[in-house]
């Protein structure tokens, strides 16, 4: 059984931008993959949800704490050990304006990640695990994030590129969000239950395709 380990932000966590409370199990993106890749493998596959509000690549957040991936994705893949895949759809936060980041600097920052996954013996028989990058979807219209994502709606669609370059750079696979997903208009940054059937499904599709 090939054990799939999902490491995201409040989109992975699940969050509601219409009430700020989390989807049920079942409607999240990782829900719907785990359920999508169940149906077409039976008992092929165990899927890790590993989502987290407000989590960024590698930033230290000055106002909500831990939140910086690159402090706990080691302990993360050692604990679900043989990881056969990680999954990492990271960088939303990382637009935020207390950051003062670029698209280069965020998809330098998940590109740290993937570098971690690649060095390490997390995966099945000591080796690394494979790595699929997903690149976030454009910001869409903000409304109560508005402050403190202030100007990030521009940078936000430098994302897709830039993520492509460090993807092809490190050899990891690539999905591109917003082929599959937009982010909600209730506050331009979380999806709605649909968002999250068609990203969850999208990506058991590269899985089914990648993974024997």
């Amino acid at each position: 059984m090939a054990t799939i380990v999902c490491f995201g932000d409040s989109n992975t966590w699940g969050y509601d931008p219409g009430s700020g409370e989390r989807y049920p199990t079942e409607s999240r993106w990782v829900g719907v993959l785990a359920r999508t890749l169940e149906a077409k493998r039976p008992g092929s596959f165990t899927v890790i949800a590993e989502g987290q509000n407000g989590r960024t690549t590698v930033w230290d957040d000055p106002f909500e704490g831990s939140k910086n991936g690159s402090l706990y994705l080691a302990p993360c893949l050692e604990s679900h050990k043989p990881v056969d895949l990680l999954v990492i759809m990271l960088g939303t936060n990382d637009l935020k304006h207390r950051f003062g980041l670029s698209a280069w600097d965020i998809a330098h920052g998940a590109a740290r990640l993937v570098k971690m996954a690649q060095g390490s013996d997390f995966g099945p028989g000591g080796r690394p695990p494979r790595v699929l990058l997903i690149a976030p979807p454009p910001l869409g219209r903000l409304s109560n994030f508005a402050g403190m994502f202030q100007d990030a709606a521009e940078k936000a669609k430098g994302l897709a590129s830039a993520y492509e370059e460090v993807a092809a750079e490190l050899g990891c696979d690539l999905l591109d969000a917003r082929s599959v997903v937009r982010s909600s208009d209730k506050d331009g940054i979380h999806f709605d239950p649909e968002g999250h059937v068609a990203l969850g499904g999208a990506v058991a599709e590269r899985i089914l395709a990648s993974l024997p």
